[in-house]
């Protein structure tokens, strides 16, 4: 009898392809107040759950939020969340229909509320490319063009923490540390590189199948490995 498989013991609650969660500083979200804010940076802080640093920021309300830290901002910097076009500086959080084309934003809303969800990972940035009262244009860094809610709102300037990916990671140790703490698994080893009872696609004279490859939607878990539910398989 061989080991449960890797897809089986994902499921389980406790164990080690669970995201550490507890370990992260909190939730990244401008919040629902819409209202003018003027926050002052009391803190610059590693967060394991994010590429980038995270600033802490104290509002005029007193209340204490954590946002995406950009390139260039310092503890006692002042952020101002506003509406005003004029207030176009790095840190600062404008609707995007309000900014400029070419500026460099991140942390973009999808729809107005959410609180951002486009453009997060460390040194990167989208671009503003149009805009007019209802829809604008931007340019996200994998270059793929995408219009919003001009509503929607985003950070001014690119993400700090940028030229992680420059340092290679030199032995597999670092990179399994690297992928544990957002509950990834690594490395991965192929299932025909197994045997037989450590994986369905494992055995055999050479590296190879053996059988077909597509499983169903409700196959047992032990099973369930390959094309899950294929539509079609093949070249086009």
């Amino acid at each position: 009898m061989g080991k449960r498989l890797i897809q089986q013991r994902r499921g389980r609650t406790k164990g080690r392809f669970n995201a550490p969660s507890h370990r992260f500083r909190g939730e990244i979200k401008y919040g629902q107040d819409k209202n003018k804010h003027v926050g002052i940076v009391e803190d610059i802080i590693h967060d394991p759950g994010h590429t980038a640093p995270l600033a802490s920021i104290r509002l005029d309300n007193n209340k204490k939020i954590l946002t995406l830290a950009p390139e260039g901002i310092g503890v006692g910097d002042k952020v101002k969340f506003t509406n005003n076009r004029r207030e176009v500086k790095v840190g600062n959080v404008l609707p995007i229909g309000k900014i400029s084309e070419g500026i460099p934003v991140y942390n973009i809303e999808l729809s107005p509320g959410d609180g951002g969800k486009l453009v997060r990972a460390g040194g990167s940035n989208a671009t503003i490319v149009s805009r007019d009262s209802k829809k604008t244009v931007i340019r996200l860094p994998s270059g793929q063009f995408k219009t919003l809610n001009s509503e929607c709102r985003a950070t001014i300037g690119v993400v700090a923490g940028g030229g992680r990916k420059d340092k290679p990671f030199l032995k597999a140790g670092k990179k399994h540390h690297a992928y544990r703490t957002r509950g990834k698994q690594y490395p991965i080893v192929r299932g025909v590189a197994m045997c037989a009872v450590a994986h369905p696609h494992g055995g055999g004279g050479h590296q190879h199948v053996g059988k077909p490859y597509t499983v169903s939607r409700g196959a047992p878990p032990g099973r369930k490995v390959g094309s899950i539910a294929a539509k079609r398989t093949g070249r086009k």
